[in-house]
Formats: structure tokens, sequence, C-alpha cells
């Protein structure tokens, strides 16, 4: 059974996997006309612009209230790393393996990218993963060799090691990004997109990689609006509130957009071994959904700001009205707190699990 109560934030995750799963058999339908590497710039660029536009909008209605347009200096190390890790080095790895490898396989693929988040998280940042979520990466990754195995070859081997790779800088973005999901995720998407597409830009020019035609360059730039943009707005958000490993595992759904993109609109050719991969992702995807987290745990002092609404975490006092149900930003202070509920490791439940309390899965 899935639990809304904690698991409701996994659509935003899942609304982001759709985005972006069709974005890889497009983007190879696009790699047609253009460098990688011009491709890369264009996405980011059509991410970051479409952001910017949304915030300036945004802010001439009113825009949430109290909405923060600040991050905090202490920040500053763990954007700049996920821009060169996610923006930069992961579209790049990308996009060269897609010349290639298929669409549909190239989207079955990226599953790997909860994998490699799930281990930096446990391995490097002490995130408690449940035995659910470990098992669905190990279906991922049987789902992900049945479809290469088949096909493999020299070239194609060469290929899915790149986008492997850039499923590792994947892994590595989404874990310092979930150290910032505190801050506003249309400008923390809206800087990423604009320094990774103006990095890339400049080195497109560098490379000589020059757009295609004024056609493909709007195509690019719609699609890096959508499945870059948007989708990391949403991304961010489930971070937040799930956590780097679940939100990568829910991301994981990604592949099932992408594939069916590709047989169903592109036309690629489909197989058994691609729709064997496809059930697998599907238990993985609900062994996530249906995961249940509940013990007696201790929320220690701390103080930051994000966007909230008045709850059993946020019974802080306003020296003006506001309605409690209203959802407004500013800094307040959360006090000792020690109960037991059902729970993910969102901004206000990444406590230690050292030595293990008992828990229900």
């Amino acid at each position: 059974m899935i639990d809304l109560g904690t698991q409701r934030h996994a659509l935003y995750a899942l609304f982001a996997a759709a985005l972006f799963g069709i974005s890889a058999p497009i983007a190879k339908l696009l790699g047609a006309d253009m460098g990688p590497v011009a491709l890369a710039a264009l996405l980011y660029l059509g991410s970051g612009l479409a952001l910017a536009t949304w915030m300036v909008v945004g802010r001439l209605g009113g825009g949430p209230a109290r909405r923060s347009l600040r991050i905090d200096r202490s920040a500053l190390p763990w954007l700049l790393g996920s821009i060169v890790s996610g923006g930069v080095l992961g579209p790049l790895a990308l996009l060269w393996g897609l010349q290639s490898v298929s669409g549909s396989a190239a989207s079955l693929l990226l599953s790997f990218e909860a994998i490699f988040t799930a281990l930096i998280a446990a391995t490097f940042f002490r995130e408690s993963i449940d035995r659910r979520v470990w098992a669905a990466a190990l279906l991922m990754l049987v789902a992900s060799a049945l479809l290469t195995l088949p096909q493999a070859s020299s070239v194609a081997l060469l290929g899915a090691g790149s986008i492997l790779l850039a499923c590792l800088f994947w892994g590595i973005d989404n874990n310092l990004t979930r150290n910032i999901s505190a801050a506003d995720p249309v400008l923390l998407a809206m800087i990423k997109g604009l320094g990774a597409g103006s990095f890339n830009a400049a080195l497109a020019w560098a490379l000589g990689q020059m757009p295609g035609e004024p056609t493909a360059i709007g195509m690019a730039l719609l699609v890096g609006a959508g499945s870059y943009g948007i989708s990391l707005v949403l991304f961010i958000v489930a971070l937040r509130h799930l956590g780097s490993a679940r939100t990568a595992a829910h991301f994981g759904c990604a592949p099932f957009f992408g594939a069916a993109f590709a047989v169903l609109v592109i036309k690629e050719p489909g197989s058994a071994w691609l729709m064997a991969a496809m059930a697998l992702m599907a238990i993985a995807t609900w062994l996530v959904l249906t995961e249940h987290h509940e013990h007696l745990h201790v929320h220690e002092p701390m103080e930051h700001e994000h966007e909230h609404r008045h709850d059993a975490h946020h019974a802080h006092h306003h020296d003006e009205i506001w309605p409690s149900n209203r959802p407004h930003s500013h800094r307040h202070r959360h006090d000792a707190l020690s109960h037991a509920h059902r729970h993910l490791p969102d901004l206000h439940h990444r406590h230690s699990h050292e030595p293990p309390p008992a828990e229900r899965s």
C-alpha cells in the first residue's frame, strides 16, 4: 500500500522523470544536425532562459509569499559542484554516448543514475536507505543488463559506457543538490541552466561546433525548457522531501517514458528484451513507492529558511497574522523535538540511524 502522507512528493519526481525521459530520444534526433557540445549548450540555455522568464513573470505577478531569492554563501561550493558534474560533464558524456546507442536503450541505461545516487548517498552522506530501495536499484541494474547485452558490440559498449559515466556524474550532482535543496528550486535550476549552458556554449564555439538549422535550435531550446528546466525544478522539490536515493529511485521511471516515446512516436523497433526490462523497472518503482519508515527519532535544534506551511514541524510564532495553510518562506528556528511517525529523509529528518533503531518496512 502506498502511503500518500509520506510518498505524495514522489509525484514531483515522477513528473520530472516524464519530462526528462523523453529528452534522450529527442536529443538523439537533434544531435544529427549539430555537435553534442552545441546541443548540450542549447538544452541548458533553454532551461535557464525559460526559468529566468518564469521568475520575472512570477515576481511581477506577486509570486509565492516572501520567496527568498538568496543563496547562502555556504551553499556556493555545493552549487558550483552540481553545475560542473550535472550540468557540464554529465550531459557531454550522455550526448557523446547517444551517437552509438539507440534512444530506447539510452533511456533505460539512465536507470543507473539511481544506483550511483544511492551508493554515493549511503557512502559519503550517510543517508538512511531501506532494503526496498536497494532491491529496486538491483532490479534496475538487471533491467539495464537485459537491454544492453543482446546488442553488445564494441561501438555500442563504448556508447553505453559513456552513458553510465553520465549517470555517475548525475549521481554526484543529485547528492550535492540535496544539500542545498532548501533554497528556491526555480532559482537553483535557473542558475544551473544558465551556468552550464554558457560554459557549453563557449566550449562549442572553441571546438567549432556551430548550431544547426533555426528549427533545430528552436526545438533544442524548447526541449531544454521542459526536459531540463521544469524537470529540474520538480526534481529539487522532490530532493527536499524525499532525500537523494529515493528521489533518484522514483526518477528511475524516466526510462519508461523515454523508451515508450522512442518506440511509439519515433518508431524505433521494440523487442522482447525491452518489454522484460520495462517490467522489472515497474516492479522497482513499486518497491520504492510502497516503502514505510517509522521509528522514534530526535530533532536537534536548527535554524534555516525554506518555503513551508505550519505543521507539526513548523509550529513557530509570527509577529504578524499569517494564514497557517498558506506557503511562505522566512528564516525560522526548530526547537528540539522527539516523536515517532512515518517519515523519509527530508529537510527535517536527516538524523543518524546508528545504532539502527527498530524500523518497520
